[in-house]
């Protein structure tokens, strides 16, 4: 339990029933107490659900009562009894994800925190805005720059300075620009040096330094550019590279083992054994999952392992440790957890599994007893080499909608990603020991997946319908516990192409339920399907309202394909029918098309050419009809997946 933070805080994609009063909280404290603002009587109270998506980790070397957990959109935790206990020490700042944890080797006060969370793969992650510094154990930070590099990856603190650091940044990932790659300061983040820049569209995915000669440095980079439709992963100009010289000089690596200068490559991960300088190893994102290993500091390399476990999902995870006091033995954080013992020829099968979904994995120099792991259930804590793990819930919930049914006191219903749909109470009228307080038991799951949306009937609150990825639906009945699967088109379509698909699905596709007939229940993937039935059988009511560009419908992944229904920019994003008459249904999708029937789905218009500079390729995240006029409505669109950050209202 949390001494502070008892509960888990609801984060949340929120539609937009809730943004006129979560907007409000974006403004100044000053706005707050003007007597005119409608919102100054508003405030945040923790609900849940408990969990979940640690990015990074680390811990004080040598000493295993204090931790520091980044989380992928929950800013940073502390335990100072060895996971006992937990505090937020980042809820101050304005950033909410942290890729990248480092402690100062000489003074452990010292704790940098570089935003923005590095691992990719799904349409929606959290922005950073640089690098921030604690010179007080994390009880308060700095912002110390480096605002534009989007998603940090990796911090090296200065191994004999602690003002010194070299920070790994992926950039962000939607634009070109030159603010990525490697950066270096010297006095604590006062100045910056662009220490390694190959080219506009490739960033830092990893970085490590040789703790017996700190000018030495690795580097792996990353050719990467994420459109709403792709995630294009590699290039020529991703790759393994090193400098002698402090970051004044780099070299990419080819050759000797390595691929060659022009074979284009994924994501790179990098590590140098810290008991022997000569032994480095390199993981690449290639046609398969590839590492490589070097006995030679680099000068040569040997191709050791092509299993898919150590970096499943290349583009996603791609990271490994070193323990410190042993060369050939490996820690590799991906899907599920799997370690070498022989320098990375085989993977063991006598291990525990860590969690999974790992991302992050940190040793104590000091105790190499010690390992601590970041996955998408939180984190992991062993001492005693991985023969058993302590697992540490954390109230950093990702939830992707948030609805309500029609209940006194009412509840709360969303999606949590990488767990399950969940529901509790606005209200614990119950008293007892926690005075009428909401705890993780009052949590409940209701059917569906980590992705959707989760809609309960108006009339009958018992009945909820949720989503999965893959166009998985359910309608459940939380009176009698049943959930029964009701996906309009029961086809497995994971690494499939979406062109190669019947019906086109997003990772979190629309359900909505006509406010005129509650079995009335419409969902949507390139075209809106109705159900009146509860499910049994579903009507397409309407054309393809997309584009249908069809270059925006194939493999995603890069070097290496990852087609999980996260990437495909011709599908519907939100689908909703007026309040004020009945038939008159607004859709939008994520290649920024916007369309209306006025007949219930027989006649279709698309109104897109009459919305007044609007660029294209935007996801239309929301359609609100109005409530007192059945020709009005509004729209919020998100650019941000092409590189346009501004609102769209």
């Amino acid at each position: 339990m949390f001494p502070k933070y008892r509960y888990a805080i609801l984060s949340v994609c929120l539609l937009s029933v809730f943004c006129f009063c979560v907007s409000s909280f974006a403004q100044s404290d000053e706005s707050l107490k003007d007597a005119s603002n409608p919102f100054r009587a508003l405030h945040f109270r923790p609900l849940g659900p408990v969990g979940n998506r640690a990015a990074s980790i680390v811990g004080e070397p040598g000493n295993p009562l204090v931790i520091y957990v980044g989380a992928a959109a929950g800013g940073i935790f502390k335990t100072e009894d060895g996971g006992v206990t937990w505090r937020p020490v980042f809820d101050d700042q304005d950033v909410a994800a942290v890729g990248a944890l480092a402690i100062s080797p000489v003074q452990h006060n010292v704790v940098w925190a570089g935003t923005g969370e590095p691992w990719l793969i799904r349409p929606f992650y959290p922005m950073g805005d640089g690098v921030y510094r604690s010179t007080d154990a994390g009880k308060s930070w700095t912002h110390v720059g480096l605002e534009e590099t989007g998603h940090i990856a990796r911090i090296i603190a200065g191994p004999h300075n602690s003002e010194g650091a070299f920070v790994c940044a992926v950039g962000q990932a939607y634009r070109t620009q030159h603010e990525r790659g490697v950066f270096h300061t010297g006095d604590g983040g006062k100045t910056w040096q662009q220490s390694l820049f190959v080219d506009e569209n490739t960033g830092c995915s990893d970085l490590a330094v040789d703790p017996h000669d700190p000018q030495t440095l690795f580097a792996g980079m990353w050719q990467v550019d994420i459109k709403t439709w792709n995630l294009n992963s590699g290039g020529k100009s991703s790759g393994v590279y090193v400098t002698h010289d402090g970051g004044a000089t780099w070299k990419k690596l080819s050759g000797h083992g390595l691929p060659a200068a022009d074979h284009p490559l994924g994501k790179v991960a990098v590590g140098i054994a810290p008991s022997d300088s000569n032994r480095v190893y390199a993981l690449i994102q290639d046609s398969t999952p590839s590492l490589y290993r070097s006995n030679d500091g680099g000068a040569t390399w040997t191709l050791v392992n092509e299993s898919h476990l150590p970096s499943e999902r290349s583009p996603y995870y791609t990271r490994f440790g070193i323990a410190p006091d042993n060369p050939d033995l490996l820690y590799f954080p991906s899907v599920s957890w799997s370690v070498s013992k022989d320098g990375g020829k085989t993977l063991a099968d006598d291990i525990v599994p860590a969690g999974g979904d790992n991302h992050d994995v940190w040793i104590d120099p000091l105790n190499p007893e010690r390992i601590l792991d970041a996955n998408d259930q939180g984190a992991n804590i062993s001492l005693n080499r991985g023969k058993t793990y302590e697992h540490i819930t954390l109230p950093i919930a990702q939830v992707y909608h948030v609805y309500t049914d029609t209940r006194i006191p009412y509840n709360v219903f969303g999606n949590r990603q990488d767990g399950s749909s969940y529901y509790g109470p606005s209200n614990n009228l119950e008293l007892g020991f926690f005075g009428g307080q909401i705890g993780a038991g009052d949590w409940k799951s209701y059917g569906g997946c980590e992705s959707g949306f989760g809609v309960p009937d108006p009339e009958d609150p018992d009945i909820v319908w949720s989503g999965c990825y893959n166009g998985g639906l359910d309608r459940t009945n939380l009176k009698t516990g049943q959930a029964r699967s009701v996906e309009v088109w029961p086809d497995a379509g994971y690494g499939w192409a979406p062109a190669d698909m019947k019906y086109r699905w997003h990772w979190t596709f629309p359900i909505a339920i006509s406010p005129f007939d509650h079995n009335k229940v419409y969902v949507g993937s390139q075209y809106v399907h109705m159900t009146t039935n509860g499910g049994q059988s579903w009507t397409v009511i309407s054309p393809d309202l997309t584009t249908n560009d069809k270059s925006h419908q194939q493999n995603s992944g890069g070097v290496s394909f990852d087609n999980l229904m996260t990437f495909d920019g011709a599908v519907l994003y939100a689908i909703a029918e007026s309040p004020k008459q009945q038939g008159v249904i607004w859709t939008g999708s994520n290649d920024g098309q916007v369309n209306v029937t006025k007949d219930g789905g027989k006649n279709w218009t698309n109104v897109t050419k009459h919305i007044s500079s609007l660029p294209p390729w935007g996801t239309v995240m929301n359609v609100e009809p109005s409530h007192f006029d059945a020709g009005t409505a509004y729209i919020a669109v998100d650019l941000e997946q092409v590189g346009d950050y501004n609102t769209y209202v």
